[in-house]
C-alpha cells in the first residue's frame, strides 16, 4: 500500500471489504492511541486490552456506517479511547473497590493518607470523591486537561501536541475547567478542607 493514501481511501477500501486497508490504519496511528491509553492506564495489559477494545469498536461503527468522514479519522479514534478510559474508572468506582496504588498520580492513593487518624483519612476520601465527581461534570476537552495535567502530569505543551489544540487554548481550558470548579463547588455548598 502507497505511505501517500488518505485515511479516507484506507476507509473506503476497508468498507468494501479489504482488510489490508484497516490494518494500514492500524500502524498509522497504533502508537499515538497505545501512548494516549497508557497516559491513563498505567497497568500495560489493561492498556493493551483498551487498545484492542479501541478499535473493535472502530470497526463496528465502520461497519454499520456510524462514521462520517470528516477529514479527523484520528481525532475520531481518540475519543473512543478517551470513553473507554472513562467507562473503565466508572465501572471500578461503582464496584467500590477501587485500590489506586498502582496509580501514583491518582488523587484517590491511599498511601498518602498513611499517617492520619480514621476520621481525617474519611474526610479526605470524600473530598478526593467531590473532586472526581466535579471533574466528571466538566465538559469533556475541560476535563481531559483536567486529567493530563493533574492525574498524569504532563506540562501544557504535552497536553497540546496530544489534544492536537495550541498551548493557550490547553491553558485556557485549564482556566474554565477551575471556574467552573469553582462555581460548582460554591452551588453546592461542597467544602473541600479537612476539619
Amino acid at each position: 500500500m502507497r505511505k501517500e493514501t488518505s485515511d479516507y481511501e484506507l476507509l473506503q477500501g476497508f468498507i468494501k471489504g479489504e482488510q489490508s486497508c484497516f490494518n494500514e490504519l492500524i500502524n498509522r496511528y497504533k502508537n499515538k492511541v497505545y501512548a494516549y491509553i497508557s497516559l491513563y492506564i498505567r497497568d500495560q495489559a489493561l492498556a493493551e486490552d483498551i487498545f484492542q477494545e479501541t478499535f473493535l469498536k472502530v470497526i463496528q461503527s465502520l461497519k454499520s456506517g456510524k462514521y462520517y468522514e470528516n477529514g479527523r479519522f484520528l481525532s475520531w479514534v481518540m475519543r473512543i479511547a478517551h470513553n473507554l478510559i472513562i467507562d473503565h474508572f466508572r465501572r471500578i468506582r461503582q464496584m467500590n473497590i477501587m485500590s489506586n496504588d498502582d496509580y501514583e498520580s491518582d488523587l484517590f492513593n491511599l498511601k498518602s493518607l498513611a499517617g492520619n487518624n480514621v476520621e481525617e483519612n474519611l474526610v479526605k476520601i470524600q473530598i478526593r470523591k467531590d473532586v472526581r465527581k466535579l471533574i466528571g461534570q466538566l465538559p469533556s476537552d475541560q476535563r481531559e486537561v483536567v486529567i493530563l495535567r493533574h492525574y498524569t502530569g504532563l506540562s501544557f505543551k504535552e497536553i497540546s501536541e496530544i489534544t492536537g489544540v495550541s498551548i493557550n487554548t490547553a491553558l485556557g481550558r485549564m482556566r474554565y475547567a477551575l471556574i467552573n470548579m469553582r462555581k460548582m463547588i460554591n452551588d453546592k455548598k461542597i467544602s473541600l478542607t479537612v476539619n
